[in-house]
C-alpha cells in the first residue's frame, strides 16, 4: 500500500512556526523504521503541485508539468465516460477583483448546490459548445468539457491557484500556441454570461458569493489509474484557506488513523510506503527490514517537523 499526504507542510510563516509544536507520534515511529528513498524537488511555481505529480507517477502515466489528465479521470468516477478524447476540468468559482490583482477564493467556500449549478452550468453551455466543446456536468462544482485542443494543453492546478493571484496562472496571452488567447477568450464570455444571472442575483441578496468565472484544469487524454496508491487530501481545505489551527487539528487526527494504519501494516511486514508532499517537494518512505543490532547502531531519527519543513 502507498499513502500520499497531500500539503503536508505548507510555504507559510504560521506553518514554520507550529511545526515544531506538532506532536506526531505515529508518523514519528513510522519514519523511524523507514528510510527516505526517492523525492522529487522542483519550484512552487510548476503547475503541476507534488501530490499530483506523484499520484501520476505511481500510476505511471506519460504528460509532464500541467499535463496530468486529473479531469479524465474525475468525470470517469462521476459517472461520465471520457472515452479516448481529452476532457479538462472546469471548476466554477468567484473572483476576487482587488485594486491591483484578481484572487480566486476557495470554491468549496461557494457552498453551490446541485440546482444552483445545474442552472449555471446550461447557461455557458450553449457559449462552450458554439465554440466545439462537448459538455457534461458531473457535481456542483465539477463541470466538463472535451476538445481535440485540450490535448496537450498545460494547465495550472486548482490547488496551486485558491487563494492566489489568478494571473500568473492563466495560460499566455501570446506565444507559439494559439490556444492559450483563445481560452482567455472563452474565460471573459463565461464572466459576461454569468454576470446578472439569475442564480446569482437570488445569492447576492442573501449574502452567499456569486459565481463570476470558472478554472480550467486536468486537461488531457484518460489514462489508466492503477496500483495500491491512496491520496489522503485532508489537509487541503485548511491549508488553503490559511486556517492553522485547523491544519494542524487534522495532522493529528491523520495521525491517530491513517498513519496509524500504515504503521500497524509496516509492523506486520506490509511493503507499506509513505510519500509526503508539501507545495515544492515530495518525499517517499519505504520501510527498511533491519536487525535489532543494525537499529541499536543507527543514527538518531529526524524528527517529523524537519521533514515536513523541507517540503
Amino acid at each position: 500500500m502507498h499513502l500520499v499526504i497531500a500539503f503536508a507542510s505548507a510555504l507559510s510563516d504560521e506553518v514554520s512556526q507550529v511545526l515544531p509544536t506538532l506532536d506526531l507520534p505515529n508518523l514519528a515511529r513510522l519514519l523511524a523504521r523507514c528510510a527516505p528513498t526517492a523525492r522529487d524537488d522542483a519550484s512552487p511555481l510548476t503547475l503541476s503541485p507534488p501530490h499530483e505529480r506523484t499520484l501520476a507517477q505511481a500510476w505511471g502515466w506519460h504528460g509532464g508539468d500541467g499535463l496530468w489528465p486529473f479531469a479524465a479521470l474525475a468525470a470517469r468516477a462521476d459517472g461520465i465516460d471520457p472515452g479516448t478524447a481529452p476532457w479538462g476540468l472546469v471548476t466554477p468559482s468567484h473572483w476576487l477583483v482587488g485594486r491591483d490583482h484578481v484572487t480566486l477564493l476557495d470554491p468549496d467556500a461557494l457552498a453551490l448546490d446541485a440546482d444552483e449549478s445545474r442552472a449555471l452550468f446550461d447557461a455557458l453551455r450553449e457559449l462552450f459548445e458554439g465554440d466545439g466543446y462537448t459538455c457534461a456536468w458531473g457535481a456542483p462544482l465539477r463541470w466538463y468539457v472535451s476538445h481535440d485542443a485540450l490535448d496537450g494543453l498545460p494547465c495550472a492546478s486548482l490547488d496551486r491557484v485558491v487563494g492566489r493571484h489568478v494571473e500568473p496562472w492563466l495560460p499566455p496571452r501570446a506565444g507559439g500556441d494559439a490556444r492559450g488567447a483563445r481560452l482567455r477568450r472563452l474565460q471573459s464570455e463565461v464572466q459576461l454570461a454569468l454576470h446578472a444571472h439569475p442564480v446569482n442575483d437570488a445569492r447576492e441578496e442573501r449574502g452567499a458569493l456569486p459565481v463570476n468565472s470558472c478554472w480550467l484544469s486536468g486537461c488531457g487524454t484518460p489514462q489508466p489509474a492503477t496500483g495500491d496508491v491512496t491520496l489522503d487530501a485532508r489537509l487541503r481545505a485548511p491549508a488553503l484557506r490559511g486556517d492553522i489551527d485547523a491544519w494542524a487539528a487534522a495532522w493529528r487526527a491523520l495521525d491517530a488513523d491513517a498513519i496509524a494504519a500504515l504503521l500497524a501494516a509496516a509492523d506486520g511486514g506490509a511493503d507499506a510506503v509513505l510519500t509526503l508532499c508539501g507545495e515544492r517537494a515530495a518525499q517517499r518512505f519505504e520501510p527498511q527490514p533491519t536487525s535489532w543490532w543494525q537499529r541499536w547502531r543507527a543514527p538518531r531519527t529526524r524528527p517529523p517537523h524537519a521533514w515536513l519543513a523541507e517540503l
